[in-house]
C-alpha cells in the first residue's frame, strides 16, 4: 500500500506562518499528516473524518499529545456543532492514497473488489445506489460529476448489468479514458461530496477568529471552482452584484499555489492539486 504523503504540506506551512499557540482545525484528518505537522509547530489541533480506517493513527496522534489533539469521528460539514472558533481551518479535500490503495473500499478499478465506494462505513454502498437511481440518474451524474461523454451508454449499461464488483463496472466503459471519471463521479455522488463541502464552508466564516486563515487544497476542477468561487464571494466589495449586501470585504484572498517540481517528482499524485486560501479580515 502507498504511504500516503501530504500534498502541498509546505505550501499550506507557508501560507499560515507562525501557528505557535494557534487553534487549528483539521477538517480533513486523513492519516494525521497535516495535522502533525500542525502540532509539531506548536499548534493545538482538532480534527474531523468520517472514516473509520482513520482511528489507528487518530489514537497513536492523542497518545503522543493527549492535551493539545482532538479527535471527532464525524463528516466535517458537522464541524457548526462544535460551537468554538479557531485560528485556521485546513481542507485537504478529495480521496487519499490509503483510500485508493485499500481494494476492499472499491474506490480503485486497479483490483477487483465489490463496488462499496463509502467514505464512512455507514449509508448504502455504489451497489445499493444503482438499484435505487434510475438511467437518467446515473446519466446525470456521469456528466456532471465527470464530463464522461458516453454517459448514457454507460449508465443503461450499469442498469441492464448492474455491477457488484469493480471489474465488472469497468468492463461495461468501453473507452479506457472514461474509467478513472466514471468511478470518480460515482463516489463524488455516492458520497455527496460537494454538499459537504458547501455545508463546511458555509460554517466558516463564523468559526474564525479575526486575522484567522482558511485554507483548502483541492485536487479537481469542480472542487476547486467551488472552494474558489466561494472565497471569491467572501472577498466582494461593496457594489459586487453577488454580495449586495456586503459594505466591506471581510476576507482577502491569500496567493494560490501548486505543486513544485520537486514535490511533483517527489509525489506524482499531487499533479492535479491547488491550494487556495482566505484571511478573515474582521
Amino acid at each position: 500500500m502507498t504511504k500516503h504523503v501530504p500534498v502541498l504540506l509546505d505550501a499550506v506551512m507557508d501560507a499560515l506562518g507562525d501557528i505557535r499557540g494557534l487553534r487549528i482545525l483539521d477538517a480533513t484528518f486523513g492519516a494525521g499528516g497535516y495535522t502533525r505537522a500542525f502540532l509539531n509547530a506548536g499548534a493545538s489541533v482538532v480534527a474531523f473524518d468520517r472514516d473509520p480506517n482513520v482511528l489507528v493513527d487518530a489514537e497513536k496522534i492523542q497518545k503522543e499529545y493527549p492535551n493539545s489533539f482532538k479527535f471527532v469521528p464525524q463528516p466535517f460539514s458537522t464541524m457548526a456543532e462544535l460551537n468554538e472558533t479557531f485560528d485556521a481551518i485546513v481542507f485537504d479535500l478529495g480521496i487519499s492514497s490509503m483510500q485508493i490503495d485499500n481494494p476492499e473500499r472499491g474506490f480503485s478499478f486497479r483490483a477487483d473488489a465489490p463496488l462499496d465506494m463509502r467514505m464512512s462505513s455507514d449509508g448504502p454502498t455504489v451497489v445499493d445506489m444503482f438499484a435505487k437511481w434510475t438511467a437518467s440518474d446515473i446519466t446525470k451524474i456521469l456528466r456532471d460529476y465527470g464530463d464522461v461523454k458516453p454517459a448514457g451508454a454507460i449508465a443503461n449499461a450499469i442498469k441492464q448489468k448492474m455491477p457488484k464488483t469493480t471489474f465488472e463496472l469497468k468492463s461495461l466503459i468501453h473507452n479506457p479514458k472514461d474509467v478513472a471519471p466514471v468511478f470518480q463521479a460515482l463516489r463524488i455522488a455516492l458520497n455527496d461530496e460537494f454538499g459537504e463541502i458547501t455545508r463546511a464552508l458555509a460554517a466558516v466564516p463564523n468559526m474564525l477568529n479575526s486575522g484567522g486563515k482558511c485554507i483548502c487544497v483541492t485536487f479537481h476542477s469542480l472542487e476547486d471552482r467551488l472552494v474558489k468561487n466561494t472565497f471569491r464571494d467572501w472577498c466582494a466589495v461593496a457594489g459586487d452584484p453577488r454580495m449586495p449586501m456586503v459594505t466591506k470585504p471581510e476576507f482577502e484572498l491569500l496567493r494560490p499555489k501548486t505543486p513544485s517540481e520537486a514535490e511533483l517528482e517527489h509525489n506524482p499524485r499531487s499533479r492535479s492539486a491547488h491550494m487556495r486560501g482566505v484571511k478573515k479580515s474582521c
